[in-house]
């Protein structure tokens, strides 16, 4: 299905090559993890459902970010997991999932992060996939409800499909109404466990039709949870489920991917009660811990790159800009940025999680709660992040393992912590991560120039980091806490109102992203004589090569256009003088809007 051309597009002549305007689609979606009414609003779950959401510029494999209406939250904000409300303790993503980085929606498809800290309202069914490789920028997308039972009988006809090579017959979609059930907190909740004893409350969320995420306790930051979740992973490892495909653990939590062909949701979800009963008291776990010392240049120009790109191509203004530290400053109630420094390279930071992003990054909480500087994540998220970039994103840190989009606050840069080639004997065991669970990393401070000489040394395996083999008791740790329990509290409370008062000026703000174009320099009702260039597809004006009234060539490069997370460079059709602009660098364009006027 197309739309008609924008008006005061050229009329195209027979033989040219006419903009696609969009197509429609309808894509079949089951609950995910995080909906209503614990994060979103009913009305919010409902807008999804009602909506068409236009498929952004800056979209491809490793998520598609879609444009639509902005969703009600169920709460404030996100708590220690950050300042907004889509900020959670970093778990599990499924393929698929609808994943709110801030206001924005965001498919996550197969290169996508397997692990982060924004709420997924629902999944794609595994059967509706193959629409989500197919969509391009300004296609439109409507969201359509489906059932456990469906969804698996059109992967079976689908199956059969390709098995028979003919033509699969649609599978009707039965709609259901979004009530929360009387027996769980929300329809996402399959069924819940009470705090009992020693165990803390379970939660078996549904992830679409293919995965299950098992939450222990409330929604705040405890070792004792993620100690749990361990406990899980490793009776099923020890114990395999038949079906069961891989274990993933996240800050709090433990998601199952699962074949629901071999198995299905009920009968997972039956085995999974059972053996949570059986499993010991948390409290006397011992896990192997390594301290791993890894140089950082903080604050290098990587890091401020990165800060300017989203400043130019995503959002000009936001509370974390111009200065992410500042920001991580003011929102902590701290002093001044080496008191932010000073943290960071002081603090001692347990891996709990591993994919955060991409490719083994670390989702790291410092062991001592006095170190866990509070921060939000952007909203939206960036389009870029340089390899090896720390970040900072509610109290957790991240080291991004490869370019990539990313939300955390960022710090400075490391060594490259994913290394396919294996050139380095701490790679171990044929692993291209790393890092491990549990592991702490300790930074110390070095210079730009010499990270970089380091970063090539540690690649080629001329360098080796330092490790130290050691053990982590979550009693001697208890023990701890207990003991420095004043002192904590202390920098807690005067967290919190740093915090309050920087959520207070959230609520006054309006995002000032680059929706709008920049104004043109000839007036669009001012139609002057030549040939009008026009996009081919929407995207961001990145750089203009022109100015008015420049002298052209027919094949020169007139301006780079950045879609799909590409760049594409637009040359002049004819030769002649630039009569007009219609964009500016940051300007938004869609297929057909006039770019630059060419006249004789």
């Amino acid at each position: 299905a197309t739309t008609p051309p924008p008006i005061g597009a050229p009329r195209a002549a027979v033989g040219d090559l006419v903009p696609d305007y969009g197509r429609d689609w309808t894509i079949g979606v089951l609950y995910g993890p995080h909906g209503a009414p614990d994060f979103f609003t009913e009305e919010s779950i409902e807008t999804l459902f009602d909506s068409a959401f236009e498929v952004h510029y800056n979209s491809n494999r490793l998520g598609v970010r879609l444009a639509g209406p902005k969703p009600r939250w169920a709460r404030s904000d996100g708590g220690e997991a950050g300042l907004h409300p889509s900020n959670i303790h970093d778990c599990e993503y499924a393929i698929g999932a609808i994943n709110f980085t801030g206001d924005m929606p965001v498919i996550l498809t197969r290169d996508g992060p397997s692990l982060g800290g924004f709420v997924c309202p629902v999944t794609i069914a595994r059967s509706e996939l193959w629409k989500v490789g197919q969509v391009k920028p300004g296609d439109r997308i409507r969201f359509q409800r489906m059932n456990f039972d469906d969804a698996l009988a059109a992967e079976r006809a689908t199956d059969a499909s390709i098995d028979a090579l003919e033509l699969q017959v649609p599978h009707p979609v039965r709609p259901f109404e979004h009530a929360v059930r009387g027996d769980t907190v929300s329809p996402c909740v399959l069924a819940e466990l009470p705090a009992e004893g020693a165990r803390p409350a379970v939660a078996y969320r549904q992830a679409g039709d293919r995965y299950l995420l098992v939450e222990y306790g409330p929604q705040r930051l405890d070792l004792r949870f993620r100690f749990r979740a361990h406990q899980l992973m490793e009776a099923l490892e020890a114990r395999p489920i038949d079906g069961v495909l891989e274990l993933s653990p996240g800050v709090r939590s433990l998601q199952i991917h699962y074949d629901s062909r071999v198995i299905g949701q009920s009968a997972l979800l039956q085995r999974l009660l059972e053996l949570e009963q059986e499993q010991p008291n948390v409290a006397t776990i011992t896990v192997p811990t390594r301290i791993v010392r890894l140089p950082m240049a903080w604050q290098d120009s990587a890091t401020l790159d990165a800060v300017a790109r989203y400043r130019q191509s995503v959002r000009d203004t936001a509370p974390w800009l111009p200065s992410n530290v500042e920001f991580m400053r003011r929102i902590n109630g701290l002093h001044s940025v080496d008191e932010v420094r000073r943290i960071v390279f002081e603090s001692s930071y347990m891996v709990l999680g591993l994919g955060d992003v991409y490719l083994g990054a670390p989702c790291a909480v410092p062991v001592d709660p006095r170190h866990r500087l509070l921060t939000s994540k952007y909203n939206p998220a960036r389009t870029y992040t340089a390899e090896g970039t720390v970040g900072i994103g509610g109290v957790y840190m991240c080291i991004y393992g490869m370019d990539s989009p990313g939300g955390y606050q960022l710090v400075g840069r490391t060594l490259p912590i994913w290394n396919k080639f294996l050139k380095n004997r701490q790679f171990a065991n044929g692993e291209p991560w790393l890092l491990k669970f549990f592991d702490q990393v300790r930074y110390y401070e070095v210079s730009e120039p010499e990270l970089l000489r380091l970063r090539e040394e540690f690649r080629e395996g001329r360098y080796q980091v330092e490790i130290e083999e050691a053990s982590f008791s979550l009693a001697e740790y208890e023990r701890f806490l207990a003991d420095e329990a004043a002192s904590i509290d202390a920098f807690r409370a005067r967290q919190k109102q740093a915090f309050d008062e920087e959520v207070a000026r959230w609520q006054e703000d309006v995002p000032s992203s680059r929706e709008a174009a920049a104004p043109s320099q000839t007036p669009p009702d001012e139609d002057p004589d030549g040939h009008v260039l026009t996009a081919d597809l929407s995207g961001n004006i990145w750089k203009l090569h022109v100015e008015v009234g420049d002298a052209v060539e027919a094949g020169q490069p007139l301006l780079i256009v950045e879609a799909m997370k590409m760049e594409f460079t637009i040359a002049a059709p004819v030769s002649g003088t630039v009569r007009a602009l219609r964009v500016r660098p940051g300007t938004l364009v869609s297929a057909g809007d006039a770019l630059i006027v060419i006249g004789p």
